[in-house]
């Protein structure tokens, strides 16, 4: 892909797709993001149209925005940035009340912004034994959940985030064994 910015219509949502990352790894990364964002909002039945915004960088550039943002001093493999709250996990219900939700001009709903970092998903990969491809649908499936109001601040959460993931996963076709 070329860097610079992206913006494209697929399906039910649109991708702002920006590469920043310098390095071919033969990842066609609007391809995998559109299929688990799409399969994400599905199996979460979101009612609206979205807009998601997905940054592709390293681990130097993911470290000033975790330190930025997150006041921390490290890099991370994914960073996720929902613009609403959730009363709920993907509780979409009354979201349609507030405005500012909304892209003024294509009315889809402003789901939020992923941040992930290649050099994170090239080693984690390598570790857990398979295709980089399927590390970075993962960690946009995992992204998509926070985006839509889960987390993983205790152990119920984690479980039920991770088999969430799964299901989106399996659903979409990117298993481990890809």
């Amino acid at each position: 892909m070329k860097p610079g910015l992206q913006r494209r219509k697929i399906g039910i949502m649109t991708i702002s797709t920006e590469i920043e990352y310098g390095t071919d790894t033969g990842l066609d990364y609007e391809a995998i993001a559109s299929d688990i964002a799409g399969a994400a909002l599905t199996y979460e039945s979101c009612p609206f149209e979205c807009e998601i915004s997905l940054l592709v960088t390293d681990d130097e550039a993911i470290e000033e925005i975790n330190t930025e943002f997150r006041h921390m001093e490290k890099s991370t493999d994914v960073l996720s940035f929902p613009m609403a709250e959730f009363v709920a996990p993907g509780d979409f219900s009354g979201m349609e009340e507030d405005i500012t939700l909304f892209d003024p001009d294509t009315g889809e709903f402003l789901l939020g912004d992923i941040v992930i970092s290649m050099d994170h998903v090239i080693r984690q990969a390598e570790a857990y034994g398979h295709s980089r491809r399927r590390e970075f649908a993962f960690l946009i499936a995992h992204s998509m959940l926070h985006l839509m109001g889960y987390d993983h601040m205790d152990e119920e959460e984690r479980k039920e985030m991770e088999r969430r993931q799964e299901e989106i996963l399996r659903k979409a076709g990117y298993t481990r064994d890809m």
